[in-house]
């Protein structure tokens, strides 16, 4: 906890400055940021260092299939008002990175920590969280991602009668019954665009009623818990119902509910919801998500949609027809190689866009389109699809390597 001011171990600082010089050296050689092959290096030398780190800090845990990279930049920012943070703000979110990401800082008061869902439950015991914030579940990467349900199970077993503050989605019923094992929630109504997740009952099986906002299971009875804090509109509602405007740089619904999860947290640090939200105007991007870029003499703002909540989050905010969209989707390991979720989503919703199709699968995302009646362009190559897109500002959406790929390209 802060205030206990224990030096490292020898052996951690060894582990420490061992790992911190691979992660040089694989700069250096143009591998990436190092973050996570100077991690391993570190926690090899001293398993136990991921805890030692963490022990002087208020440790905040972000986890969630979507959303999660943003919220902790967004805490991260709100929390800055009460003293110094330490963050794996580029998304490096396994224990690896997240221990590479402690060991840069030795003043920080607070650890705002993006965790992959996989992981939370380990990640939770060896930080000790004051706070842990769940936003959603979906489905993603379904070669190797485990079964939604699954996760949260993994959740609700790896947090039950934790000491922690538990700040969670009261709209998804997943989330809720994950949580519902932790003493101490807060329920925040930060809304669930999709729902095909949660149709039925995570704690019986029993078919999910779900009238208007509201949702209940019709067999056992669990049903939405009341909500403390919600978005309604462009206000944050707290506890007090005092309404708190919400100003973001960041587009779309999605991210005010970001914000409206991240005030939650940074209220229970002791930050007023007005300080919170006025800092989290700060953020105009996430690495690299939401940035607008010059390329070839044209405007392309670029989106980050990794799996179907996803998608279907980022067309509500894309700007309307005729605006040309490029879509780029790739199958690398880190995309997860299976491309099947890409019949869960709407393209229908694209309907009016002149739509050209790159990356890596890009016949797979054309007949998808195809059978979505879709007027679209397969291209070779990110700069044939922006000399071909009608004039005006371009909206390209792809998934993880492919957006990596895009910001390699664009020089970004």
């Amino acid at each position: 906890m802060a205030g206990n001011s224990d030096p490292l171990s020898p052996r951690a600082k060894l582990a420490v400055t061992a790992g911190k010089a691979v992660a040089a050296a694989s700069r250096a050689a143009g591998r990436g940021s190092g973050s996570v092959i100077g991690g391993r290096v570190a926690l090899k030398l001293d398993p136990d260092l991921l805890a030692r780190l963490a022990q002087n800090l208020d440790v905040v845990l972000v986890s969630a299939t979507n959303g999660k990279t943003t919220t902790t930049r967004l805490i991260a920012e709100a929390l800055r008002a009460a003293g110094p943070v330490v963050s794996n703000a580029l998304g490096a979110n396994m224990p690896a990175g997240i221990t590479s990401a402690l060991a840069g800082s030795s003043d920080a008061k607070f650890g705002v920590i993006e965790v992959d869902e996989k992981y939370l439950a380990g990640v939770a015991r060896d930080t000790d969280p004051k706070c842990i914030a769940l936003l959603n579940l979906s489905r993603d990467q379904l070669d190797r991602a485990a079964e939604t349900r699954m996760l949260a199970e993994n959740w609700r077993e790896g947090l039950a009668g934790t000491k922690a503050v538990v700040v969670a989605n009261a709209d998804d019923p997943l989330v809720v019954w994950a949580a519902s094992s932790s003493p101490n929630v807060i329920w925040v109504a930060a809304g669930q665009m999709w729902k095909d997740d949660a149709w039925s009952c995570p704690s019986c099986g029993g078919v999910m009623q779900r009238p208007g906002d509201d949702w209940f299971c019709g067999e056992c009875g669990f049903r939405r818990p009341t909500p403390s804090w919600a978005l309604s509109g462009d206000h944050v509602l707290d506890p007090h119902g005092s309404a708190w405007p919400i100003h973001l740089q960041l587009p779309g619904r999605a991210n005010k509910a970001n914000a409206t999860s991240s005030a939650a947290v940074a209220a229970v640090f002791g930050v007023p919801p007005q300080v919170a939200l006025e800092r989290m105007y700060q953020v105009q991007a996430v690495a690299g998500r939401y940035d607008v870029v010059q390329f070839m003499q044209r405007d392309l703002r670029l989106l980050l949609a990794k799996n179907p909540a996803g998608w279907l989050e980022t067309f509500s905010l894309i700007d309307p027809p005729p605006t040309p969209v490029i879509l780029s989707v790739n199958a690398r390991s880190a995309d997860g190689t299976d491309t099947s979720w890409l019949w869960d989503v709407d393209y229908t919703r694209l309907t009016g866009h002149p739509i050209f199709v790159i990356g890596d699968r890009r016949l797979d995302l054309a007949v998808r389109l195809e059978v979505a009646n879709q007027h679209f362009q397969v291209c070779e190559s990110l700069d044939q699809a922006v000399q071909s897109a009608p004039p005006g500002r371009i909206e390209v959406i792809a998934n993880y390597t492919a957006f990596q790929d895009l910001r390699r390209r664009v020089g970004n």
